[in-house]
């Protein structure tokens, strides 16, 4: 009787070793880090709204993607904002009525995001509260009441209407909404300003609660004309949204809290 050619062997298997798993595990790690590093960098980056200068359009507590490679990139497209070159590389002029992220002209560590309403060569005032854009009123329609809340929980009643900003470049006009409070102060009763080479006009939607490019003097809170190197990103889609009228720990409001409608909203 022939023998097996391969007799069997007894006892149990001895377990693979496990040498491989805690350089595998870096390995996952390293490549999870270099592959958000790329994304955040090169192609989008979350932002949290933390005040209620563009309500109606962004809410406080909106959670957002912004598209870094709408505009080229500067040094400020980069973590820490390293000075490695000047300028915009792969640059692309936004164009108006689009909602941006950028670095705020007095300190260029805090990011602020704005609407552009005015582009280079561009006559802008407000009169009375209203719009005065290359020397036409900007028509804001549909004007009904609107209640809501800031930053500090402070209710806020005024009136909202849709304002139809003339797209740049022979774009179609751009529809979105403003909340305007009074049409008195300064920020309703500008001088005319032109806008400069290299620089833009950023206004926010919610008109009497926005430190914007209206201001231009030298304190702490005015903006002025922003330089297009400042230009982080544009504002595409809210991913998340959450109210947070009450402490964190009450952890049974949670879901009551999240604004479900917000959700994947594009921002316009």
């Amino acid at each position: 009787m022939s023998t097996p050619e391969h007799p069997p062997t007894t006892g149990a298997s001895k377990p693979e070793k496990g040498g491989n798993t805690v350089l595998d595990s870096l390995r996952t790690i390293i490549t999870v880090v270099l592959v958000v590093t790329v994304v955040r960098t090169f192609l989008f980056e979350s932002f949290v709204i933390p005040s209620g200068s563009m309500i109606p359009t962004l809410q406080v507590g909106d959670y957002i993607w912004v598209s870094k490679f709408s505009y080229g990139y500067s040094k400020y497209s980069f973590p820490f904002s390293p000075n490695l070159f000047e300028g915009r590389v792969f640059g692309a002029e936004p164009h108006r009525g689009d909602v941006a992220v950028f670095r705020y002209t007095k300190d260029t560590s805090v990011d602020y995001i704005k609407r552009i309403v005015g582009l280079p060569g561009d006559h802008i005032q407000v009169t009375n509260g209203h719009l005065i854009l290359n020397g036409q009123e900007v028509p804001c329609l549909n004007p009904h009441n609107y209640t809501t809340r800031d930053e500090t929980q402070v209710d806020m009643e005024g009136e909202a209407c849709t304002e139809q900003l003339p797209g740049s470049a022979n774009g179609t006009v751009v529809k979105h909404d403003i909340l305007k409070l009074t049409d008195e102060g300064p920020q309703n009763n500008t001088p005319e300003y032109v806008v400069p080479p290299g620089y833009f006009f950023a206004m926010g939607d919610n008109r009497d609660d926005s430190a914007d490019s209206r201001f231009m003097g030298d304190g702490p809170k005015d903006l002025g004309f922003v330089p297009m190197e400042n230009l982080v990103g544009r504002a595409q889609r809210i991913f998340f949204s959450v109210q947070s009228s009450h402490p964190f720990w009450q952890v049974w409001y949670w879901p009551a809290e999240i604004r479900w409608a917000r959700i994947l909203r594009g921002v316009s």
